[in-house]
């Protein structure tokens, strides 16, 4: 998995909190949507979770360009501001699923779910 956040702190949080997952490994980590993608091309990524909010490029303008040289890999968005038109247009930009950083239990279950129905 790589993990997409422009903030260290929140980025090494989620690793913690995904890798004590039985069956989630992070191979990356990437600061904004640029890093993400060529990180994404080195490590071809079994999924990207990927913040809403960055510099440089933010996620839905990633989300477009990691859909096109990934097609099958699962996206999982996840986002301070989940609204109904944000989950709209994050899955027109090629977002398997929107999910909110307040609730880990809610981000795991997402995240648990896409893994089940790309294996």
């Amino acid at each position: 998995m790589l993990i997409v956040d422009d903030h260290l702190a929140m980025r090494r949080a989620v690793t913690r909190v995904l890798e004590s997952q039985p069956n989630v490994s992070v191979c990356g980590e990437a600061e904004n949507g640029r890093i993400a993608i060529d990180q994404a091309k080195k490590l071809k990524p079994d999924l990207i979770l990927l913040d809403l909010s960055m510099p440089v490029m933010n996620g839905l303008e990633a989300a477009r360009i990691l859909r096109g040289m990934l097609p099958m890999t699962p996206i999982l968005m996840y986002t301070s501001f989940a609204t109904s038109n944000l989950a709209e247009e994050a899955l027109a930009a090629g977002v398997s699923k929107v999910s909110t950083k307040s609730s880990p239990p809610a981000l795991i279950d997402d995240l648990q779910m896409l893994l089940k129905n790309a294996a």
